[in-house]
């Protein structure tokens, strides 16, 4: 690491584990802060380690539960940015809000470039975050913005497998890209759910296009929320002959009844990456693995740091 500007790594309350984690990759102990909350509810923060001339890096998903960990992410930034550092970097695992990216609907906002406005407003001078729900959110942020994909993790996990007849399938037509870029390296046919969306958190499945039968499927998608697509869509795969299903997705939302959904369906397994901690009960499912990003996190913090290059990461 540069002597000139030291590093320090500092983790808000939504997902220590993974803080903790890219600290040990680059072996540098966390930076230590005091977060806490009022009896009113207010989030209190405190630094406790000099940073002033460091490059400083903050750790926090804006997820479960999104409008605190926002909060949290900003109070954190305002009180980095007053304690003179070289630059501040907010890796942001899973930007919360970023489904809200356009008008779809009359007199809606568009959320996730008000979210990027507070952030840049806040302090922060460059962001690193994972599988933007739409790549050009990036442009929503006037600081520079690295936006690394988690797909070679997911990759790797679904080749372990070892499933004999793979098929890897898109869950809707806007996650096509996503899935065919799988389906590209590992060197296999994709297949496209024909969805309805009546209304949020609401998905009608009503066809399937492309052959599944005999085939072991992998549903590929970037945010599994109440997971009621999913288990429709696996419904709708064994229905019309699949052998299996599974399920690889980068962000565990996982609100509502989604560990129940996940728990009784015909699903086998449910590959996840850890840019949101896992609740207790999500845990504990048999059926949802989860995959760390801690290494590719670090690197990248690494080479931000130290001035290298980050674009190999891109991938």
């Amino acid at each position: 690491m540069l002597k000139e500007n030291p590093l320090f790594i500092f983790s808000g309350r939504t997902n220590i584990p993974l803080t903790e984690a890219i600290s040990g990759y680059l072996q540098t102990e966390m930076g230590s802060v005091r977060l806490g909350n009022f009896s009113d509810g207010e989030i209190h923060c405190q630094i406790e380690d000099n940073v002033r001339g460091a490059d400083v890096f903050i750790v926090q998903p804006t997820g479960n539960p999104p409008n605190e960990s926002l909060i949290e992410l900003l109070i954190m930034l305002d009180a980095f940015r007053r304690a003179s550092p070289a630059r501040v970097c907010v890796v942001i695992p899973y930007l919360g809000y970023a489904r809200q990216d356009r008008k779809d609907a009359p007199r809606v906002p568009i959320t996730a470039k008000l979210i990027a406005n507070l952030i840049t407003t806040a302090g922060a001078g460059r962001v690193l975050t994972i599988d933007l729900h739409a790549a050009q959110i990036q442009g929503f942020f006037d600081i520079p913005v690295d936006h690394l994909y988690a797909a070679p993790v997911l990759i790797s996990a679904i080749r372990r497998k070892g499933l004999d007849r793979l098929m890897l399938v898109s869950p809707d037509a806007g996650g096509v890209e996503r899935a065919r870029a799988f389906a590209k390296r590992l060197e296999v046919d994709l297949a496209i759910m024909d969805k309805r969306r009546p209304e949020a958190n609401k998905a009608e499945i009503m066809n399937v296009i492309g052959s599944v039968q005999g085939c072991d499927c992998v549903i590929v998608d970037d945010i599994i929320d109440t997971a009621g697509t999913l288990v429709r869509s696996a419904e709708a795969l064994l229905e019309r002959g699949a052998r299996s299903v599974y399920a690889a997705a980068v962000h565990p939302v996982f609100s509502g009844q989604a560990i129940a959904r996940i728990s009784s369906s015909r699903i086998e397994k449910v590959m996840v990456t850890d840019t949101l901690q896992l609740s207790a009960e999500a845990a504990r499912c048999q059926k949802i693995e989860q995959l760390s990003l801690a290494v590719l996190l670090g690197e990248a913090i690494r080479r931000i740091h130290e001035g290298a290059s980050v674009s190999s990461l891109f991938v």
